[in-house]
């Protein structure tokens, strides 16, 4: 669907008359294209506190894909990656005008004490307006729970800088914060590939928390999911549609699931990623005996399994009745739960797969109408979180996106007025494609994201609503 404002606000007549009124302007966001480099192309800036643990292993990823880094004068972070075989050149922070940064890591690990917050302003504060339109930043933290007292509420303490400064630089560009426990280090790699790069371009002021994994795969990067089989619920159009597409350029083998009803579309979006489709309304009483039969049975086993399929049925309370209710918390949340124990019962999930689900801002800030449908989106959060430690222990991650207001058909019929206030009210002022979602997947989806258990990360552009 077509944001004619955003159109609008970035042609040439556009941007004059929007600046000389004082409205906002929609970025125009930089999003990945196959052949792409990995990293988003232009100036980067390393940095850390003394006492950082994660600034080497950054350096050595940066490093990996021939970048070339500056460092501010005086930064610690010049020592740590003495080995890292980078181009470090000195930014002097009295002579940045003109500077433009592209992407910025900084490692504030060693932030162990409320008085060491203040790293944070000596950092920031001289390169903050120099910070590229659609520029990544992202800052790495220790997780806090594995902390005494005084390091975790200094390391939670990120967590609100992050957001802010996310609200702050504007322009298409966005921030993030990893946290990576004891032993994550060399599990870094795939989320800095993704928050680094105009993958994650409608993602912003998201945590993350990489936790030490036993499954370290070596990937071709250019085709990380080769030899994966997938299954993606709902993929007969929007969002599942993107995903399924998305798997494949990857290299997956992809299952597209859906309701005999659209078969049609379904066939369609299956042929197109050289994947085959599988038709079936997944709250029928043995779907989910049947869908790991059929996966065991053709293909050995899956890779991943992305729960997409859902529903709404929007109503105020008091004007809902039980089926409406059932059909949406059904749909939505309790077919995944029976799908999921369906495939561990028959040993139908390989050794390091995913379980990715697709959650909802609503989940998270609740809407007006959508009790149910918020009720859903919320227990797939509650799923991904009471599930992570258990499925770990099997070899397995679990985790959720959650997003915002995304350019749909089904948005497409959302009143106007009601519309334009869910595309604006965001750091980026304007919806997210289904791709933007379909992104974020792939990342959870990559053999080497196996450190990544039980996170819910937003694809919302930053939306003023909810965490």
């Amino acid at each position: 669907m077509n944001d004619h404002y955003l159109a609008f606000a970035n042609s040439a007549l556009g941007r004059a008359l929007v600046e000389g009124l004082g409205l906002p302007r929609p970025p125009v966001l930089e999003r990945y294209t196959a052949g792409q480099p990995a990293f988003s192309v232009g100036d980067c800036l390393i940095g850390m506190t003394a006492g950082g643990r994660l600034c080497e292993q950054a350096g050595h990823i940066l490093a990996a894909q021939n970048q070339s880094v500056w460092i501010l004068d005086q930064d610690p972070a010049r020592t740590a990656i003495s080995a890292c075989e980078l181009q470090a050149q000195t930014l002097h922070t009295e002579s940045m005008e003109g500077t433009r940064l592209k992407t910025v890591v900084f490692d504030a690990s060693g932030i162990a004490t409320s008085a060491d917050l203040q790293e944070l302003h000596r950092f920031f504060h001289p390169i903050i307006r120099q910070i590229a339109e659609c520029g990544r930043i992202v800052i790495l933290g220790h997780i806090p729970e594995q902390l005494d007292s005084a390091a975790r509420t200094a390391q939670r303490a990120l967590e609100g800088f992050t957001r802010s400064l996310g609200k702050e630089i504007r322009k298409g560009a966005t921030a993030q914060l990893i946290y990576v426990g004891n032993g994550a280090e060399k599990q870094m790699e795939s989320s800095l590939r993704f928050f680094l790069s105009p993958k994650s371009a409608y993602v912003s002021g998201q945590v993350v928390r990489i936790y030490a994994s036993n499954h370290l795969a070596a990937v071709d990067w250019r085709t990380p999911l080769a030899g994966k089989v997938a299954l993606v619920t709902g993929a007969s159009r929007g969002i599942g549609a993107a995903i399924a597409h998305t798997l494949a350029r990857d290299g997956a083998h992809v299952i597209c699931l859906d309701v005999p009803q659209a078969e049609k579309e379904l066939r369609a979006v299956a042929e197109a990623v050289q994947g085959s489709a599988m038709m079936l309304n997944i709250c029928d009483a043995k779907a989910p005996q049947q869908i790991a039969a059929q996966v065991m049975s053709q293909h050995q086993g899956l890779d991943i399994i992305v729960h997409n399929a859902g529903i709404t049925r929007d109503k105020t309370l008091g004007r809902m009745n039980r089926d409406l209710w059932n059909m949406v918390i059904d749909v939505n949340l309790a077919s995944e739960e029976r799908i999921n124990d369906a495939l561990l019962a028959a040993g139908a999930l390989r050794h390091n797969a995913r379980i990715i689900c697709v959650s909802s801002i609503s989940g998270i800030a609740g809407n007006l109408g959508q009790t149910n449908y918020a009720t859903s989106k919320a227990g797939v959060i509650g799923m991904v979180q009471s599930h992570a430690q258990a499925y770990a222990e099997q070899g397995i991650t679990i985790n959720a996106v959650a997003p915002g207001f995304i350019e749909t058909a089904m948005t497409a019929a959302i009143p106007f007025a009601i519309r334009e206030a869910g595309r604006r009210m965001n750091s980026m002022s304007q919806g997210g494609l289904p791709v933007d979602v379909a992104e974020a997947i792939a990342w959870f989806a990559n053999p080497a994201s196996g450190g990544l258990q039980g996170n819910v990360v937003r694809v919302c552009g930053q939306s003023l609503l909810g965490a």
